[in-house]
C-alpha cells in the first residue's frame, strides 16, 4: 500500500514529533507572522507550509491582509463588537461549525 505524504500523519524531520494539521496552522498563523512562535513550533509551521500549497496561500493572504490593514489596537474594539466576535468563533476551536 502506498501512502500519500501529508504533514498530519508523517513525522516531521526534526525531533520526530508529529507535524501540524492545517487547522493547527490556522490557529498559529498570527504568532508565526508576529515572530512569537517557539523555535520548535516555527520549524513545524514552516515544514507544513513547505508541503501544503493551500496553507502556503493562506499564510500569504494573511501577510497581505495585515500589510493592508496595518495595526489594530485591541483597546479600540467596542465591547459589543468583541462579544460578537467571540460568540461567532467560540465553537470553532472546540471543533464546531461556527
Amino acid at each position: 500500500m502506498t501512502r500519500r505524504w501529508t504533514p498530519t500523519w508523517l513525522p516531521w524531520r526534526r525531533g520526530g514529533g508529529p507535524g501540524l494539521s492545517c487547522r493547527e496552522l490556522v490557529e498559529l498563523v498570527t504568532d508565526y507572522l508576529e515572530g512569537a512562535l517557539s523555535p520548535a513550533d516555527r520549524v513545524r509551521f514552516e515544514a507544513h507550509i513547505a508541503a501544503c500549497a493551500n496553507c502556503t496561500v493562506y499564510v500569504e493572504q494573511m501577510r497581505i491582509t495585515l500589510s493592508v490593514m496595518g495595526d489594530l489596537d485591541p483597546g479600540a474594539l467596542k465591547p459589543d463588537t468583541e462579544r460578537e466576535l467571540l460568540d461567532a468563533f467560540k465553537d470553532w476551536k472546540a471543533g464546531g461549525e461556527a
